[in-house]
């Protein structure tokens, strides 16, 4: 599959190179996925490194955005999961000092971030998602028991699957709903479709290969995903019909543009029992870790990890 043969959109110096940026890679933040950021800032600055280019490492939260004032910065490379960077927040002060930023835009970060607004748009674009509702307040719990069992239930925004459970009984449903309205005021109670886990990543507006995620745990949790020797396996061979593996790259790409989105993204989906593509959530700013997904079917496409980094920052410094 071909992924943008130069996507750079870079100048060339005398030597007819490439010129080399100078880029704040992002990191930390506020948010409960802060040490995950810090993994994944780090990797993307020591991949930037080397390459050549000059990079600051920078924890930001919203108490202290000092690093966003430093001069002749080419480009700031937004590594924040969670609040606070993967909603807008960092990206809306990028623009306000000017800065050319890594990722999407303000509105569609925010939009993709929040799990009840991209599904409705998905719904709207005509993706299947599995049903859901959202719950806030007393009688929290008795409203939810219009969906049936099991149920995931979930925060509104957040990543890497913190606080989310899978209901099997009434009593778990509720539990897991009075703990999350006490954290985060309001949750989303979404149906259980059994099925594959997939994901699809975006690089530079294309599709990348689709991916099924198989962990040993119950679902692919927070363990699962960052823990070594969780048992989680991942393959690309996925012996599916082809309409099948490309609806769901056209899925991805469906709500990557619907939403607003650019640079990069990776789309969640459930294959359901008769392998329809059922559409869970967006990351708009995916890990770049060890473990994460991104990088994975960057590579299966012929991208290794520091050329994807490479030319998500050129993507950015040619804006």
């Amino acid at each position: 599959m071909c992924i943008l043969a130069n996507p750079m959109g870079s100048k060339t110096g005398n030597k007819g190179m490439a010129d080399l940026l100078d880029i704040t890679v992002l990191m930390g933040g506020p948010s409960s996925e802060r040490e995950v950021s810090l993994a994944s800032g780090t990797a993307i600055a020591d991949a930037l490194e080397r390459r050549g280019h000059k990079v600051l490492r920078r924890d930001i939260t919203p108490d202290d955005v000092s690093a966003l004032d430093r001069e002749d910065i080419d480009v700031a490379f937004i590594a924040l999961h969670g609040e606070f960077g993967e909603s807008g927040q960092a990206q809306k002060l990028c623009e306000a000092r000017g800065l050319r930023y890594t990722g999407s835009p303000p509105g569609a970060s925010a939009r993709a971030m929040n799990k009840d607004a991209s599904k409705h748009l998905a719904a709207e674009i005509g993706l299947d998602t599995p049903e859901w509702m959202i719950v806030d307040g007393p009688g929290a719990a008795k409203v939810s028991a219009g969906l049936p069992l099991p149920s995931v239930i979930k925060p509104i925004e957040g990543g890497s699957s913190i606080d989310i459970t899978i209901a099997r009984t009434q009593h778990q449903r509720h539990a897991a709903i009075d703990y999350g309205l006490k954290k985060y005021g309001k949750m989303m109670v979404e149906a259980f479709v059994g099925g594959r886990e997939m994901t699809v990543g975006i690089l530079g507006g294309q599709p990348l290969p689709a991916l099924e995620i198989m962990p040993a745990r119950a679902f692919y949790d927070y363990t699962a995903k960052y823990a070594d020797g969780a048992g989680t396996r991942y393959t690309f061979d996925l012996n599916l019909p082809e309409e099948v593996v490309r609806r769901m790259q056209m899925d991805s790409l469906a709500i990557f543009r619907a939403l607003g989105c650019r640079d990069m993204s990776r789309i969640d989906f459930i294959l359901d029992g008769a392998n329809v593509p059922q559409f869970l959530e967006i990351n708009t700013i995916p890990g770049f870790t060890g473990h994460s997904l991104l990088p994975m079917a960057a590579r299966r496409a012929g991208v290794e990890f520091d050329e994807m980094v490479e030319r998500i920052a050129r993507m950015a410094a040619a804006r």
